[in-house]
């Protein structure tokens, strides 16, 4: 089976291509604007060309910027990409941001359509947060499905999923839009065809103890990789992040490749902790928030305010906000929070995937990253499409709303 080729938008520092490479995927192509995570998408994929400025300009030939950079971009025409995908900025949809209609930020995916029409690409995957489900009572949802059929991808419905059910020690849920484009037989609805595909990609749920048991208490002074840890510790997804073990998709030796071929652990580092929230955090048993706190010391509010993880239980979302303030993501056992590299495991990332510029840069590029394991599964089942169509070859849509018809349902 020759390898399919994908293009990815609103990249980051990297997290779906590297679920979408391990699935087997060459990736020809990257967007990115954000300067720091393109500085990580660089170190961790320098065979990919990354288009690094506004997803406005790529593709645009009365670009100058495209201009300037198309000679990179050879491969990446209508009739050679056989899968498109990204996430477009969740920001004005996440129940935690603006929530704004206006919100810019919740046109970006109007870029995605774009590029979509211009590449023809047999399958699609955008990603978002599933509160663009319900937003305006699903307006962005229709839209997006209607922009979708007008691109030539009637066959497209969206799913949610959750990333612990895919080898990832969390529990973060996410909206998966995936399409088919017109002209191709599925033979099914695109929604229903990544659901099923996705239950056959489903894993024993991974804890947080089972995920950074193995990583020692004390952390970097700066940013300097540390003597890695020698473990024992039985548990599949120590097997895929760790850079001396083969997992079942990563092996040592890609772990090892990636990270430059030295045994070291990176990004061990974290935020300081003042003494008097060292004290605080030591009063919260594994699991607890603030609402567990004496009264003297919690004034009521917010009860998210201080967390600590639970060592048996997957991690609760890991958010870009980390970057600000950490007093969520409080280490199950130890003193302190949770370092980079902690992290990152939290989010599938393994220990040969290395982060780069400022700590600060770093966790807010780990919480907007999509999980890479949970990529795997999508990309797997995304793969899983392309291999049936090949099978089936060109023919008449088995699934078709007409497109005005969508369009009138998304104006609703």
């Amino acid at each position: 089976m020759s390898t399919f080729r994908a293009v990815s938008l609103f990249s980051g520092c990297g997290g779906f291509c590297e679920g979408v490479r391990l699935a087997g995927f060459s990736v020809e192509a990257a967007v990115e604007m954000d300067r720091f995570a393109a500085a990580t998408y660089r170190h961790n994929f320098p065979e990919v060309p990354l288009f690094e400025g506004d997803v406005h300009h790529f593709l645009k030939a009365d670009s100058t910027a495209w201009e300037a950079e198309r000679n990179r971009f050879d491969a990446v025409k209508q009739g050679n990409i056989d899968m498109l995908f990204g996430g477009p900025p969740c920001q004005g949809y996440s129940q935690i941001g603006t929530r704004l209609l206006d919100d810019p930020r919740n046109e970006l995916y109007g870029e995605y359509v774009r590029v979509l029409k211009e590449l023809r690409p047999r399958v699609f995957l955008m990603e978002n947060v599933p509160n663009m489900l319900l937003l305006a009572k699903g307006r962005f949802k229709r839209a997006a499905l209607a922009a979708f059929a007008e691109a030539g991808y009637t066959n497209s419905g969206v799913v949610v999923v959750t990333a612990s059910e895919y080898g990832v020690p969390q529990l973060r849920k996410r909206a998966i839009f995936f399409g088919v484009r017109d002209g191709e037989d599925l033979g099914m609805e695109a929604g229903a065809f990544l659901q099923a595909a996705l239950e056959e990609q489903k894993n024993p749920e991974n804890t947080v103890n089972q995920a950074i048991r193995d990583i020692p208490e004390t952390t970097a002074v700066h940013y300097e990789p540390l003597r890695y840890p020698k473990s024992r510790a039985a548990s599949p997804v120590l097997d895929e992040m760790r850079l001396d073990r083969d997992g079942r998709w990563y092996s040592a030796d890609y772990k090892k490749k990636s990270a430059g071929g030295s045994l070291v652990l990176h990004n061990h580092h974290t935020k300081e902790i003042q003494q008097r929230r060292k004290e605080l955090i030591a009063l919260l048993a594994p699991g607890a928030k603030a609402d567990s706190l004496p009264k003297e010391i919690w004034d009521g509010a917010r009860p998210e305010k201080w967390r600590r993880l639970h060592p048996d239980k997957p991690a609760y979302t890991i958010l870009a906000q980390m970057h600000r303030d950490m007093s969520e993501w409080v280490h199950p056992k130890f003193q302190r929070w949770i370092t980079v590299r902690e992290a990152a495991r939290l989010q599938s990332f393994h220990d040969g995937f290395v982060f780069q510029t400022s700590e600060w840069q770093m966790l807010k590029q780990i919480g907007n990253a999509v999980p890479p394991l949970m990529a795997r599964a999508l990309a797997a089942s995304a793969q899983k499409a392309l291999v049936q169509l090949d099978s089936h070859g060109s023919a008449a849509p088995t699934f078709q709303v007409p497109v005005q018809q969508m369009l009138e349902l998304a104006s609703a």
